[in-house]
């Protein structure tokens, strides 16, 4: 009873921190944008990593008159977001 008590009131306590965050920086916003595009093109290449391993499988165990397996697209380089405080302005047309 008391770990539940404990669980509901850490919850509620997390809750309420969680909702008087600040919004972040455009520092922190550049940094999270780039964190977020990582992860995404980390995603990419463990994707294409599986389809290598699972097609090397499907080699092995490849029984005649079957079709060959799926060829796997690699993923493009990384490339980093541009951001609107990177990017340089135009001047005004005047």
């Amino acid at each position: 009873m008391k770990k539940i008590i404990a669980l509901i009131f850490c919850a509620t306590t997390a809750g309420s921190v969680m909702a008087t965050l600040p919004p972040l920086t455009p520092e922190a916003q550049e940094a999270k944008t780039l964190a977020d595009a990582k992860t995404a093109y980390g995603a990419k290449v463990g994707a294409y990593q599986l389809c290598q391993s699972m097609n090397r499988v499907a080699d092995r165990f490849k029984v005649a008159g079957t079709p060959a397996p799926a060829a796997c697209t690699a993923p493009p380089p990384f490339v980093a977001p541009v951001t609107a405080a990177a990017a340089p302005a135009a001047p005004a047309a005047k």
